[in-house]
């Protein structure tokens, strides 16, 4: 059955999630992704020091790769490891540094307000870190540590929001990590953003005031660009006169001078 198949193969990553991350516990294991592709099976380990993984002359990752073959059956295994970016932002990485650090004796409350600072430093807009067990005697307790904006239900805390899991073995007994990360990169479905209204300014009276004398003065210039005309239409007019006269007085010279010649 098809439903069968999904079980086995979500068995098959869980168990392989959980050898690397007891074998890579020192490098700071912060989780794997499995591909199939045609040329085998893609394992892709995100450390946050990759170089402990790879071992010297790749000594730790051929181990790695053998053991992936022989026990859980993977076809031509090919291991590539990752370097974490950024792992305050890793669930995964953080919730074992909290175990690290309660195993060395410090007190949860401020190991939990470290890590918290820590992680809102590096930019995530909220998390969540909850102590579980024999944290103040011998009865079981359990302390949880909020800090900026984290989803707790629906899509998108299932969705959007990290978590990692660690254990601590302590003198009275077994303490449990439970961390959650929302990165800073979420857009969360109800984020609306209101745009500014755009302003547009009304002309005041100065400005009316100026736009009438600048249309003043327009009709000022058009009014001297006709007198200018007609100035130089009535010089026109004279040169006309003129020439008619000059014409008058030289018709009339003739007429005398003909008159002349004839006695």
């Amino acid at each position: 059955m098809i439903e069968k198949d999904f079980v086995v193969e979500g068995l098959r990553r869980t168990r392989i999630d959980e050898y690397l991350e007891k074998e890579l516990e020192r490098a700071g294991y912060g989780g794997m992704d499995v591909q199939v592709t045609p040329m085998g099976t893609m394992v892709v380990v995100y450390a946050e020091r990759p170089g402990m993984v790879i071992g010297r002359g790749g000594k730790t990752v051929r181990a790695i790769t053998q053991k992936l073959k022989s026990k859980f059956n993977l076809e031509n295994p090919q291991v590539e490891v990752k370097e974490v970016d950024v792992p305050e932002l890793n669930p995964r990485i953080m919730a074992h540094k909290i175990a690290a650090m309660l195993q060395r004796g410090m007190h949860f409350r401020r190991v939990a307000y470290t890590t918290m600072r820590r992680i809102m430093a590096a930019g995530a807009q909220g998390v969540e870190v909850t102590i579980s067990g024999k944290i103040r005697g011998a009865r079981s307790a359990t302390a949880k540590f909020t800090d900026g904006y984290i989803k707790k239900c629906g899509e998108p805390s299932t969705k959007h929001v990290k978590e990692g899991f660690a254990t601590v073995q302590l003198k009275p007994g077994v303490l449990g990590v439970y961390v959650r990360i929302m990165p800073p990169e979420v857009v969360l479905p109800d984020k609306v953003e209101i745009e500014a209204p755009k302003v547009t300014e009304t002309p005041s009276e100065e400005s009316e005031e100026q736009v009438e004398a600048v249309e003043d003065l327009e009709d000022l210039e058009d009014l001297e660009d006709l007198e200018d005309l007609e100035d130089l239409e009535d010089l026109e007019d004279l040169e006309d006169l003129e020439e008619d006269l000059e014409s008058a007085e030289e018709t009339e010279k003739e007429d005398t001078d003909g008159e002349e010649s004839e006695k």
